[in-house]
C-alpha cells in the first residue's frame, strides 16, 4: 500500500512539473497583473527578461520593468480580454485588449520569446493613440 501511495504522489508531481506553453506562460503573466500579484508575474519571467515598447522602453531589465510598468500599471489594470495567440516554438505574438479601472480600452498586440520555459522578452505594439501611465 505503501508503495501505492508513493507512487501516486510521484506521479502527480511529475503531472504538474510539466513546463508550460507559450500560451499558459503569457496567460498566468497577465493574471497577476489582474490579482495585483508580483511573485505571480516575475515568476513567468527569466533572470535575462527584457521589455521593449514605443514608450522609449528599450530592452529594459525586469528590475526598470517593475519601477515603469507595473508600479505604475496595476493602479489601473482591471481586466484582459485576449482576442489571439499565435505561437510558434520559443515565440508567440498576443493581441489582447485591457480594460482599466475606469473602463478605458487599450488594444496591444506583442512579440513574446521564450527561454527555458519562461518569458524572456516581450516587445510591446500599441494601438491607437499612446499607452501612458
Amino acid at each position: 500500500m505503501k508503495h501505492i501511495l508513493l507512487s501516486f504522489i510521484f506521479c502527480n508531481i511529475f503531472v504538474y512539473a510539466k513546463p508550460q506553453s507559450p500560451e499558459e506562460l503569457i496567460k498566468n503573466f497577465f493574471t497577476g497583473f489582474e490579482k495585483k500579484d508580483w511573485n505571480l508575474v516575475a515568476s513567468q519571467l527569466s533572470p535575462d527578461f527584457t521589455f521593449t515598447s514605443p514608450n522609449g522602453d528599450d530592452h529594459i531589465n525586469i528590475i526598470k520593468y517593475k519601477e515603469k510598468c507595473w508600479t505604475a500599471g496595476i493602479k489601473f489594470f482591471k481586466k484582459i480580454e485576449f482576442l489571439k495567440i499565435v505561437a510558434d516554438g520559443n515565440t508567440a505574438f498576443a493581441m489582447y485588449n485591457i480594460t482599466t479601472m475606469d473602463n478605458k480600452l487599450f488594444h496591444n498586440v506583442e512579440y513574446y520569446t521564450f527561454t527555458n520555459g519562461k518569458i524572456n522578452s516581450i516587445e510591446t505594439f500599441f494601438g491607437a493613440g499612446t499607452f501612458k501611465f
